[in-house]
């Protein structure tokens, strides 16, 4: 048995794919395609995903049931709050350089439990979270301050989650290029596309709030 083929898709053609399965999934219409006996042994070979998703932890954030894809189509990265980390890198540029995908997507969400409590560690009597958690969540202060700084406020409580959220995820898109030649070459050199979106849980929609390398989102 061959392994899959490699996909020649152009990061603007795998996004659109990526809206197509999230229109079935909001519609109430999924396909959920590629779930089968046959295609499960067709990857038992290898794999060629159409594009990586980096995203969010959080449990209803299930990235194949989101964008209606099956077995061998996302290469999956996550953690709580979509954070940049070493091993996240990594993750991503194996994706991009071994399996060769077009496209990735970050993928952020409302009522981020992560965004919060970045948002309450801000507050100057905020109760120590277990230092684990804190440095985890650090990267994502500085957009719950910047946000306070914009939109005025004295405390935490006056802090919007939501712009919060859209802050961090153009920062965790600036971070991924910046932390990575590889995947910032392959971003100039039109090979590779980045959406940061971020997701509705009650609608089940995926926003794009940022795009690096694609024609149009």
């Amino acid at each position: 048995m061959t392994p899959p083929a490699q996909r020649s898709l152009t990061p603007d053609e795998a996004w659109n794919l990526m809206l197509e399965g999230n229109s079935r999934f909001v519609a109430g219409t999924p396909q959920h395609p590629n779930q089968n006996v046959d295609k499960r042994f067709e990857l038992s070979e290898g794999q060629a995903p159409l594009a990586t998703l980096f995203g969010c932890s959080d449990s209803r954030l299930a990235a194949e049931i989101i964008f209606d894809k099956g077995l061998g189509d996302l290469f999956v990265v996550r953690n709580a709050g979509q954070v940049i980390g070493e091993s996240i890198v990594a993750s991503l540029e194996y994706a991009v350089g071994i399996l060769g995908v077009p496209l990735i997507v970050v993928l952020a969400h409302d009522s981020c439990g992560a965004v919060r409590a970045a948002i309450d560690g801000t507050a100057i009597d905020a109760a120590p979270l277990p230092p684990h958690i804190w440095k985890l969540i650090a990267p994502i202060v500085p957009a719950a301050r910047k946000v306070l700084a914009e939109h005025g406020g004295s405390t935490a409580a006056d802090i919007d989650a939501e712009l919060v959220g859209q802050e961090h995820l153009r920062n965790t898109v600036k971070d991924l290029l910046q932390s990575s030649e590889m995947i910032a070459d392959a971003v100039a050199e039109g090979r590779l596309g980045i959406v940061g979106a971020n997701y509705r849980l009650a609608e089940g929609t995926a926003v794009p709030v940022v795009t690096v390398g694609l024609a149009a989102a």
